[in-house]
């Protein structure tokens, strides 16, 4: 009897132990996350080694831009032409995606970011760094612009059960955001080694940096190859009684290859529900209030903001945004656990909205010690929201629409967001940087209200199921 119990007690202990720590891992989503589908992790390290790269280069474009000789107004306007060339590359290439196929719409996308990094590297000449921060992503806000976004999270909602993709989408977040800080640090405190102790000059210092954002792009480029057929969409079901019908009802004479032509042609764009346009024509008008919000102030125009009133070098301004990178980050801990309790919407609201009011308040110190206040305190929440959007996007639109309705969004944010940097130049040079500040706080606390009294009811419990396809319904009726 005590050999038996002796050997029941130590395989009992540590279950007991370990009960709490898988409750753990299960909360914070790591659980989730190591029994995803390969293709998954790939697309989540793709978004780490490229907003990698993206934090590198948004730190010092401004500065970059300046040291050419451009002045404030005129690098707004670089920033504004940027997005709205953006916004035709990432709307052609979001639109045609599933049709094309999604990986070798990544692997261009990788590809072009390489030549980008090349250009800013080699050239001085404004429109010719203008034409490659278009076609290569160069991103003046820090985060995410291009096609790139959209179709990751459209083939991770492909890829993972409804239940788990908040807890995915968190960690996607979560790493990218790493990804981020990590550019910027390494950013600020190269520059400030290669010209304080190899006597580079400021701008040769600041084209290594572009060098190492093609080397980046590389690297994602041979993460795109790695992706599996799994990725891509599958054909939407046709009723078995399609063909006979065609044949049938097909002219004998006349427009039967004009017919077949359209037909191709039509397969190349999406086919997006009734019910879906009005959502995504809500959320357009929404999301427009945030990213013009988001445009006036990106973090191309804060770094260079804090640069300049606080005189501060590179390096320190690489290791205050590497510092508020990581706060941001770790909040995304939080944001798929709350979610879980009350929801999407009210998440993104209650999370997004504090961060609003820290924006607008942070030019009004004249201490850089109270300023840093404002910009940790946005830090605390400002991509909390991240996770629980793109799973209510991914849940609210039927899965063959959702590539392109998040192409769709994506492209209004940038259109948006496109128009706040140019405005914030001019403010710039005429020392009321402020006026920015206050004005895109505001614009992001309007979206918060709008989100919340549009969308909060739609995400009551017994409407939360996700929208299936017509076809997927069928076959699971006649089941």
């Amino acid at each position: 009897m005590a050999d038996s119990q002796a050997d029941v007690t130590p395989n009992s202990t540590p279950s007991r132990l370990f009960r709490p720590v898988r409750v753990f891992l299960k909360e914070v989503g790591l659980l989730t996350l190591y029994h995803s589908h390969i293709d998954t992790k790939i697309l989540i390290l793709q978004r780490f080694v490229r907003l990698f790269a993206y934090g590198g280069s948004t730190l010092i474009l401004a500065s970059y831009l300046s040291e050419l000789g451009n002045e404030d107004a005129r690098i707004g306007l670089f920033m504004t032409l940027t997005l709205v060339g953006d916004v035709f590359v990432s709307f052609l290439l979001t639109l045609v995606a599933d049709q094309l196929g999604r990986r070798w719409i990544l692997v261009l996308g990788a590809a072009l970011m390489c030549a980008s990094g090349v250009v800013f590297g080699l050239s001085s000449s404004y429109w010719v760094l203008l034409a490659g921060a278009i076609l290569g992503v160069i991103s003046p806000a820090g985060n995410e612009i291009g096609p790139f976004r959209a179709i990751e999270e459209s083939t991770i909602a492909h890829l993972t059960a409804k239940e788990d993709r908040s807890d995915v989408y968190a960690w996607y977040s979560l790493i990218g955001t790493a990804g981020t800080a990590l550019g910027f640090i390494g950013c600020g405190w190269v520059i400030t080694y290669v010209r304080d102790e190899r006597h580079y000059g400021t701008i040769e210092a600041y084209r290594i940096i572009f060098f190492v954002y093609a080397a980046v792009g590389v690297v994602k480029l041979c993460l795109a190859l790695m992706l599996s057929k799994a990725c891509e969409l599958d054909p939407k079901p046709k009723p078995a009684f399609a063909d006979a019908t065609e044949t049938e009802t097909a002219p004998l004479l006349g427009n039967g290859a004009a017919s077949t032509a359209k037909k191709r042609q039509s397969r190349l764009l999406p086919d997006i529900s009734k019910e879906s346009r009005v959502v995504l024509i809500q959320l357009c008008v929404l999301f427009a209030f945030d990213n013009l919000g988001s445009g006036l102030a990106p973090l191309s125009w804060v770094t260079y903001f804090f640069k300049r009133k606080f005189d501060l070098s590179e390096g320190q301004l690489g290791s205050i945004f590497s510092v508020t990178g990581v706060i941001s980050a770790l909040s995304i801990f939080v944001a798929s656990s709350i979610s879980k309790r009350i929801g999407n919407v009210k998440t993104m609201v209650f999370t997004h909205l504090p961060s609003a009011i820290c924006l607008a308040l942070i030019p009004i110190p004249s201490s850089l010690g109270g300023a840093l206040a404002f910009l940790i305190g946005r830090a605390c929440t400002q991509v909390m929201d991240v996770a629980p959007r793109s799973a209510f996007l991914a849940a609210i639109v039927l899965p063959h629409e959702r590539t392109a309705v998040m192409g769709t969004i994506n492209v209004v944010k940038t259109c948006s967001q496109s128009l706040g940097p140019v405005i914030t130049g001019i403010l710039g040079t005429r020392n009321h940087f402020w006026v920015a500040f206050v004005a895109a706080g505001a614009l992001k606390a309007t979206y918060d209200l709008g989100l919340l009294a549009v969308f909060a009811e739609k995400e009551a419990p017994k409407n939360r199921t996700e929208r299936v396809d017509e076809g997927q319904r069928a076959g699971a009726s006649g089941q």
